[in-house]
């Protein structure tokens, strides 16, 4: 699996979209750590959801 972004970068969760814009804090394997503005610290499975990077 390739992942299209790295810690910095900023991302919604197309599933969740009330969380609003997250910034990757971390990427282990395949759980991706994201800060989102309105839902707070949430680790994601890569596996499982798709984060849409936002250019």
């Amino acid at each position: 699996m390739i992942l299209d972004y790295e810690p910095g970068d900023k991302v919604t969760n197309p599933n969740n979209k009330d969380w609003g814009i997250g910034q990757v804090q971390s990427i282990i394997n395949e759980k991706v750590t994201v800060n989102f503005e309105n839902a707070g610290k949430k680790v994601i499975n890569a596996k499982n959801i798709e984060l849409k990077r936002i250019k």
